[in-house]
């Protein structure tokens, strides 16, 4: 598409743009028309993949080793805390937590503290009016295949603050400098509640005007918004955090309503804009992700519904010595729970060319096998909605933050009662293939978790599935799920993870 010329190019932009009238905001435009592109002069799909294979083959050791053998890393004698020597990074810890909410009452667990606040942000640019994304592959520790595609910037405060003494995080500028680009989107999102103690990461988008030059170094490439949802149809291309910046971006502009979708299809499926024939799921997650007006709850509806929840239920968490965490023990090489459930803590020691530090030790949390991250959509009213649940978890910063339908180890609840089994978790073990709609294995966040991976899964029922559901769940568009998004807190990372896999190509 983008070898068209430029004049044409432009006059289908416009074209395009007529055609959507005003249910998209200006920047939505710009994302949906990257969104539904994969023609790129740049990389195509099958010259990334081989890019992407040479990545790989780049020296990068990873082994286990004894925790009190991890260079600059030690145990606090009074708590049995693990932290490292500079006091930034992270710390393991511990928490215990008591609930009014749940089958669980109380509990105690190991944590990761890291109070700084990291940057994962993105650098896009536009080429004929398609905006293309700069990102990059980003070997990590935990990474299961050595290499992930990774955003532009991804690093913590410690990092590209140079505390391991290595070299600069290139594109930094561009994310900390006032003027030096356009900011599309800026957001504070939460990481795992369940894993970080109300730990955040500023999810940003930020556009260099097409004027300026940007010098692409080794190890980055530009993609269009399309092939990124497109890669993220394999299993653990694409990371956590990618997921992460990418599922902020929202196409709706809330005071319009999605048009007519009466002959959409249609002008989609023969516009030099979109290279795939839409299926009518991928054009009813288009309307749904449009459309913050039309669904079954209005927004300040689901708005009191958190709000209650949040008030409802009570939940401490008091950090604890590490030494002092009820059923968890300690041996030479590991940090683990008694019945050899949830995840353990592991040492590494990593050995590389490709990183800011050529060298490392630190401590990884291995989970101790994989779980579902799940959502079940249904039509209602003609519009696809997604079920929403509210989940407590220990480092949430405000009780309870929305979450997939489903999101669990199913491990952990192989010896439950039904009826102590997370709710819907049965239709996700063995699914029916006619109800699949998305399933692909993802990676967890490889810089902290060893060779943690989920099944993404998304199930669509009909009218066998009820439209009434348990008050911890509510039916919302895609739409409004993106619009809590732009607020602090709301969606949880595993629920912002499974949305960014939803493709319009």
């Amino acid at each position: 598409m983008l070898e068209l010329k430029t004049q044409r190019n432009n006059k289908e932009l416009r074209d395009f743009r007529s055609k959507m009238g005003t249910s998209l905001s200006e920047k939505g435009f710009d994302f949906l028309v990257s969104a539904v592109t994969q023609a790129n002069p740049f990389n195509d799909i099958t010259s990334f993949l081989e890019w992407f294979d040479e990545k790989k083959k780049q020296q990068f050791e990873v082994g286990e080793i004894p925790l009190d053998e991890m260079r600059d890393w030690y145990f606090e004698k009074d708590t049995g805390n693990l932290r490292h020597k500079s006091g930034k990074f992270f710390s393991i810890e511990g928490v215990r937590m008591e609930t009014s909410a749940g089958n669980v009452k109380e509990w105690s667990q190991p944590i990761i503290n890291q109070p700084e606040i990291g940057v994962l942000g993105i650098l896009t640019k536009k080429f004929n009016g398609i905006l293309y994304f700069l990102m990059q592959a980003k070997m990590e520790p935990g990474n299961i295949n050595k290499v992930q595609l990774s955003p532009t910037v991804q690093a913590t405060k410690s990092n590209y603050s140079q505390v391991h003494k290595g070299k600069e995080t290139k594109y930094l500028e561009y994310f900390l400098e006032p003027n030096k680009s356009k900011v599309l989107l800026d957001q504070l999102q939460s990481e795992q509640g369940g894993r970080f103690l109300k730990k955040r990461n500023r999810n940003i988008i930020v556009e260099v005007p097409g004027s300026e030059e940007v010098q692409i170094e080794e190890d980055f490439c530009w993609l269009t918004l399309g092939q990124i949802k497109k890669l993220l149809q394999y299993d653990n291309i694409v990371n956590m955090d990618t997921r992460t910046v990418i599922s902020c971006v929202y196409y709706h502009n809330h005071r319009s309503n999605f048009p007519d979708v009466t002959g959409l299809k249609e002008y989609f499926n023969r516009s030099p804009l979109i290279t795939n024939n839409l299926s009518d799921f991928q054009l009813g997650i288009l309307r749904s992700a449009t459309e913050t007006n039309l669904g079954i709850h209005a927004l300040d509806d689901i708005r009191s519904w958190f709000t209650n929840l949040k008030t409802k239920y009570y939940l401490s968490v008091k950090r604890i010595p590490l030494n002092k965490v009820e059923k968890w023990k300690r041996d030479r090489f590991r940090i683990f729970h008694e019945n050899g459930t949830y995840f353990e803590v592991i040492g590494s020691s990593i050995k590389t060319r490709s990183r800011e530090v050529q060298g490392w030790s630190q401590p990884l949390i291995k989970q101790i096998e994989p779980g579902i991250v799940g959502f079940i959509v249904k039509k209602i009213n003609g519009l696809i909605h997604f079920l929403v649940q509210a989940k407590i978890e220990p480092g949430n910063f405000d009780i309870v933050e929305m979450a997939p339908t489903v999101q669990c180890i199913t491990g952990s609840y192989r010896d439950e009662k039904p009826e102590d089994q997370p709710k819907y978790l049965d239709l996700f073990l063995n699914p029916n293939p006619s109800n699949v709609r998305y399933r692909a294995f993802q990676s967890e966040e490889g810089g902290r978790f060893y060779h943690e991976q989920n099944q993404y899964l998304i199930l669509e029922f009909g009218d066998e599935f009820p439209v009434e559901v348990h008050e911890h769940y509510i039916w919302m568009t895609l739409g409004q799920i993106t619009e809590f998004i732009k607020y602090n807190n709301h969606l949880n990372v595993e629920a912002r993870s499974l949305i960014s896999c939803l493709s319009f190509v």
